[in-house]
């Protein structure tokens, strides 16, 4: 897809054929999101899937940081239609890469895709702290992290001063997720979602910063706080996915999670605008401030966050998992690895 894209960059076609390519590209991220999940639980030893997560993320947010400088650079040095098309270029080693990759193979009784759907969706629902992180993420995508990206530059512009040091402020929350994830390899917390969603505590700082016009240094803190606490949150809560869900319901359970937690998001960033001209910046983020603190300190409070505790083995390994045996008590810690609480 990125091929395409490096075409249509260089052939200067109309805006519609790139809104038509850009959703294609959101249409293959949908593919190779809830993939990229299960993969990870069947190329890494149970015991160092934390460790897996925290290094995917640092590559991540490390690119996050690199790659917009290099591509100033290159485009700088070169055109920016080459510049689309080494990248486009890395997508060919991805799948070249990819393609020689090799998983152990396991037979799956043959299923309707609306079979797989309901037996996911069911999995799901047997997990309330699966469904309870879910929904937090996407109500702060909404209300917290979309006024954050589309008014963090409109008052970088007013008050901070301007794209250069708004720039340094994104730079500054890739850096911070970085250092975390790298601080995290080796870490085992015995209860790993009290901690994941304690990082998400982390994230409305920014707005908070913002909506009280404090001084472009205080907002690049925040944002680095906010950086690494959701690298803190998503490297312990993918490590708790992968150990407690079974390995053939994992894609599954990724796709229901990804789509539960961003699907507001993209409705926030067309809301943001309109909201902010009818109430004004300042009580956007100030209510997106609000809301991130007072959601996370509900969630670190539920008793479904605290009862998770850490674990290396994998139910699948084991015996075979059964959706709502946590819930009633009939669960098989010694057999599972499951903690008692789930």
């Amino acid at each position: 897809m990125s091929a395409w894209l490096a075409w249509a960059w260089c052939f200067s076609p109309p805006v519609w054929v790139f809104v038509v390519l850009a959703a294609l590209r959101g249409t293959g991220d949908a593919f190779f999101t809830p993939a990229l999940g299960g993969l990870r639980a069947e190329i890494v030893a149970p015991e160092r899937l934390s460790d897996a997560n925290a290094l995917l993320g640092v590559a991540d947010s490390a690119a996050r940081v690199i790659g917009p400088a290099l591509a100033g650079i290159l485009v700088a040095a070169i055109s920016s239609a080459a510049v689309v098309a080494v990248d486009a270029a890395s997508y060919a080693v991805s799948v070249l890469t990819l393609a020689l990759l090799r998983v152990p193979s396991a037979s799956q009784p043959t299923a309707t895709p609306w079979r797989d759907l309901a037996n996911g969706w069911s999995q799901f629902r047997a997990h309330s702290w699966l469904w309870l992180t879910t929904a937090q993420w996407s109500l702060l995508n909404l209300f917290t992290y979309a006024p954050y990206l589309v008014l963090g530059p409109v008052l970088a512009r007013a008050y901070l001063g301007g794209a250069r040091v708004w720039g340094i402020v994104i730079g500054v929350q890739a850096a911070g997720a970085v250092m975390t994830g790298l601080l995290l390899i080796g870490r085992r917390p015995a209860r790993p979602l009290a901690v994941s969603a304690l990082g998400m505590l982390a994230v409305p700082l920014p707005c908070l910063m913002l909506a009280l016009h404090w001084p472009a240094v205080a907002v690049g803190g925040a944002a680095c706080a906010a950086g690494a606490g959701i690298t803190l949150f998503g490297t312990f809560w993918s490590t708790a996915i992968q150990r407690r869900i079974p390995a053939e319901m994992l894609s599954r359970i990724t796709s229901l999670t990804t789509t539960g937690s961003f699907a507001l998001g993209s409705f926030g960033l067309a809301l943001v605008g309109p909201a902010a001209e009818a109430l004004g910046t300042t009580r956007v983020l100030a209510f997106a401030a609000a809301w991130g603190l007072a959601s996370g300190i509900v969630v670190c409070c539920l008793p479904a966050i605290w009862a998770v505790r850490w674990q290396d083995s994998h139910p699948a390994r084991g015996t075979k998992h059964v959706p709502g045996a946590e819930r009633s008590g009939k669960g098989c810690p010694e057999a599972t690895g499951l903690s008692a609480g789930d």
